[in-house]
């Protein structure tokens, strides 16, 4: 007999998943609510700690994050110690998101570790395609960032604001643009 995946399953092995599953759409709305206690909670950085501990696969020590901020899932997001996010952040975590630590994220950066089929007819069937993103210790992002499915960032990189990431780069680099490329190289 054969044994069937869940979505979830599908969706946590990198496999095409259906996003409308009633399982995930669950999680999404377990997600929302954690992510809305988040966004009003007090200026209490024990309080929002706690629940961002609650909310994300793995959070470190040191950490602060600065409401509004909104995920997909949540526990597919896993962040290192020192982290600072500033404002009105959206991480779209299908697959997992590495953020390493010591690590800046401006306000407005979008992560996206999901894409979507080219053909119409799987898109409308709800398909999703997980790719994860991994950004290094040390990295610096510029507001309004967007950092798209299956990327990785190497370590102390910074990636100038309002940059497109489409690929992949290296440690100790400097990228700007859409799509971003390297201006230069960092020690």
């Amino acid at each position: 007999m054969e044994n069937r995946r869940s979505e979830r399953e599908k969706m946590t092995m990198g496999e095409p998943f259906f996003t409308n599953d009633p399982q995930l759409m669950d999680d999404k709305k377990n997600a929302r609510i954690l992510c809305s206690r988040f966004n009003n909670s007090p200026e209490d950085e024990v309080l929002r700690h706690k629940l961002l501990k609650e909310l994300l696969g793995q959070c470190g020590e040191k950490i602060a994050v600065k409401p509004p901020f909104h995920c997909d899932y949540g526990y597919n997001i896993f962040v290192g110690d020192d982290f600072f996010m500033n404002f009105d952040c959206v991480f779209l975590d299908a697959a997992p998101i590495r953020i390493g630590k010591h690590c800046m994220i401006g306000p407005k950066t979008c992560i996206y570790a999901i894409g979507h089929p080219l053909e119409a007819e799987a898109r409308r069937k709800k398909v999703g395609i997980p790719k994860p993103v991994t950004i290094g210790d040390d990295v610096w992002i510029g507001g309004g960032v967007t950092i798209l499915p299956g990327v990785s960032i190497g370590n102390n990189t910074v990636i100038a604001a309002s940059s497109v990431v489409t690929k992949s780069f290296p440690d100790h680099v400097l990228i700007a643009g859409s799509p971003a490329r390297i201006i230069k190289k960092l020690q």
